[in-house]
């Protein structure tokens, strides 16, 4: 069963039935704006992750500020996404099961499809789909630059891989997949810089030696919100895969210096319990917002702190200095963790100059397979 909506265009804030997931118009947009100067300015393209934002919506408002296409983890993301419009989507991720593989092979007729593979099974099942469907599907390579997650070792078993991939008559080789995630929330701007210079040494290498047998990598995909910067300027990236910079959630607020993009993504919460002075509990816990980075920042109150969520329920702490809260009153949240918080809520709710302007369905939500 789909939640209702929490609210209608033209209602005040304070009317949005809670939680509810919030995004600031005007925050949002400057955020999406600001990447895009930045990778004109670089000379790279961006194809910002779906799995941030799971919306078709929000895909087409990357898009018309030059965005190539998507990013996606999941197969159901690519569907959602190609029947919203979006007409180019990599599968930055490794897919394996026959059925999934059958699927993003009926999606290719659709759209413009590429997937991942880090070994010989993976290609070779790419390739039986690929012929049981009639079509050609576009492989790129994974590497592991860091991550220590998925991902063949940079040197002659990448190069091994991609002549596999070539050299099938149901396979194009489409280039290199080197995202460093860990590197993303690496809190000093030396250890960032340390990390990535490293990954876009061994991709370098790699797109080299690919080079010296005739294969060109037409994407070399990575980055994210954290170094993205880092990657724009090696000279090695083509594909900035950025996500949370549209929202800006608090995890990268701890990152030393903070990506310089705004928080525009929040959860409001309304106060159901004053129980003693200092103490104000409300109706957003673990099911309304993600804690996995950490509580959440309580958006422009002085001396309010999330303690921490139950099921149900988020404990805000009060200094003495702080403004009481009452019981009916809202708060608004900032996620510590976007993605998986996007992924509790059927809507967003568009803001602009407290009212709300928009609802727009988070189309993927749960899209898991």
């Amino acid at each position: 069963m789909h939640q209702d909506r929490p609210a209608e265009p033209g209602m005040p804030l304070d009317e949005i039935d809670t939680p509810a997931l919030v995004i600031d118009l005007d925050a949002f947009e400057r955020n999406l704006d600001r990447m895009a100067r930045i990778a004109a300015a670089a000379g790279v393209a961006v194809r910002p992750h779906a799995k941030t934002h799971k919306s078709p919506v929000i895909a087409r408002l990357q898009a018309a500020r030059g965005a190539v296409g998507q990013c996606v983890q999941k197969v159901g993301e690519a569907e959602v996404l190609a029947w919203g419009g979006v007409a180019d989507i990599l599968v930055s991720n490794e897919v394996v099961g026959p059925r999934k593989l059958a699927r993003l092979a009926a999606l290719s007729r659709v759209c413009t499809v590429a997937l991942c593979a880090d070994g010989e099974t993976g290609v070779d099942r790419a390739a039986a789909a690929a012929e049981d469907a009639g079509l050609r599907l576009t492989l790129l390579v994974e590497i592991d630059v860091g991550a220590g997650r998925c991902g063949v070792r940079p040197g002659p078993e990448a190069v091994a891989l991609a002549r596999r991939i070539a050299g099938s008559r149901h396979l194009r080789f489409g280039g290199l997949q080197a995202y460093h995630g860990r590197a993303q929330h690496l809190r000093s701007p030396e250890e960032r810089d340390a990390a990535i210079a490293a990954a876009a040494a061994m991709t370098g290498e790699v797109v080299g030696d690919l080079r010296d047998i005739g294969l060109a990598c037409a994407i070399v995909g990575g980055a994210g919100t954290g170094t993205f910067a880092r990657e724009a300027a090696s000279g090695v990236y083509t594909e900035l895969q950025v996500g949370s910079y549209a929202f800006m959630d608090a995890d990268y607020a701890r990152n030393r210096p903070a990506p310089d993009f705004e928080h525009a993504l929040f959860v409001l919460a309304g106060v159901m319990s004053v129980p003693r002075p200092g103490l104000a509990i409300v109706d957003c816990g673990h099911k309304g917002i993600a804690v996995d980075s950490g509580p959440p920042l309580v958006w422009q109150r002085p001396g309010v702190t999330c303690l921490g969520c139950s099921d149900e329920h988020g404990t805000l702490e009060l200094t003495a200095e702080a403004q009481p809260l009452a019981v009916g009153q809202q708060v608004l949240l900032v996620p510590g963790h976007c993605d998986p918080t996007v992924d509790r809520h059927d809507w967003y709710v568009g803001v602009r100059h407290g009212r709300v302007e928009c609802l727009w369905p988070v189309a993927a939500r749960g899209a898991m397979a």
